[in-house]
């Protein structure tokens, strides 16, 4: 088997290799638990994790579905995974457990497709924090609305959410017709990795499989009553199609918790930014300074309130994840600042609404 079909370039080699024999390169391809499972040149295998290394000394991040590797291969038994190489992409969340941190989802990813439901999941917000996240792995997002079979016309989807997701492609499908499939081939090229993220029931699973030509992935039905889905997929995993594409599924996830928005806000913000640089004063803090530009732009309805508002939000996680005693700080004085603002609003008739 050769690994370079799964995206392995020599280039990731350290300079200094372990001096152990059997020391060769492998990716992740899925996680459970303590347990992995890989691709090297002697097939699928599987390992764990080398405590001297990762549990004892502390240094080296522990891998993810996705990682390259370098692995201690025993024919005979279990391996040992002994250093994670530099990854080019990666993908965290704010761990659901409290006070457990970051938690990994996917690494050296090339594509982030965004799946949204034309039905019932559509969510401009949870669509804007999605992309701001794929920004910040150091993949390119995409925006796949699914399910293009049961609405009559989504074009006010497709103009929303190019509205709020900038220089990011938008493709409207449904697997059940097959209708916009061939637009993705763009994307499946051999030794290109693909991340899928949305919420349970949008569809990924039967998109793997439509892609895969064959039932590769379990698929549950929606429930009827709110159209909310089952979680089909248990764990993050990377599956090869017959392109020579891969992709990681990864379980559905309604809130993605952000473990840091300081990075991919210009990218998935690029129209709100865009004003900074027009603004009176070089410090302008877009609140209440005379000449503010974005203040501007939002009582002419060129920039949506919400859009706005959402940038606001992500800079305020982005303070907590910083530091959380100067975030509430921040916090009590940014109250304040919005109490004014929404007394001058109504003594000024309120912003016109686009």
């Amino acid at each position: 088997m050769n690994i370079i079909d799964y995206g392995f370039i020599p280039t990731m080699l350290p300079e200094k290799m372990p001096r152990d024999t059997g020391i060769i390169p492998a990716r992740i391809t899925a996680v459970h638990r303590e347990r992995y499972e890989l691709v090297c040149e002697c097939g699928h295998i599987y390992g764990r994790l080398k405590a001297g290394v990762y549990y004892a000394g502390g240094f080296e991040a522990f891998p993810t579905t996705g990682d390259f590797v370098l692995v201690n291969h025993n024919p005979s038994g279990g391996s040992q995974i002994v250093k994670t190489l530099e990854r080019k992409s990666f993908f965290s969340r704010r761990d659901p457990t409290p006070g457990r941190g970051e938690q990994a989802v996917a690494a050296n990813f090339d594509y982030v497709f965004i799946m949204q439901s034309l039905n019932f999941d559509f969510n401009l917000r949870r669509m804007e924090r999605y992309v701001t996240r794929a920004w910040q792995s150091g993949a390119l997002p995409v925006i796949v609305l699914t399910k293009a079979d049961l609405v009559g016309d989504y074009s006010m989807q497709m103009q929303a959410a190019q509205d709020v997701a900038p220089g990011v492609e938008v493709h409207a499908i449904s697997v059940a017709t097959g209708y916009g499939l061939d637009a993705l081939n763009d994307y499946l090229k051999p030794r290109k990795t693909l991340v899928f993220l949305g919420s349970s029931g949008v569809g990924k699973s039967t998109l793997v499989n439509a892609l895969a030509g064959q039932e590769l992935m379990a698929v549950k039905d929606i429930r009827e009553d709110d159209s909310k889905g089952r979680h089909t997929t248990t764990h993050r995993q990377l599956i090869m199609l017959p392109s020579g594409a891969m992709i990681i599924d990864t379980p559905g996830m309604r809130e993605l918790g952000m473990w840091d928005v300081s990075t991919g806000l210009g990218e998935a913000f690029s129209d709100v930014e865009s004003y900074f640089g027009r603004c009176k004063f070089n410090d302008c803090c877009h609140q209440n300074e005379p000449g503010c530009a974005v203040r501007a732009a939002i009582e002419s309805g060129e920039l949506p309130r919400e859009r706005w508002e959402s940038y606001a939000k992500f800079l305020r996680e982005a303070k907590f994840a910083d530091g959380k005693s100067g975030y509430l700080r921040q916090k009590q004085q940014w109250q304040k600042d919005i109490a004014k603002k929404t007394k001058e609003m109504q003594k000024n008739g309120g912003f016109r609404k686009r």
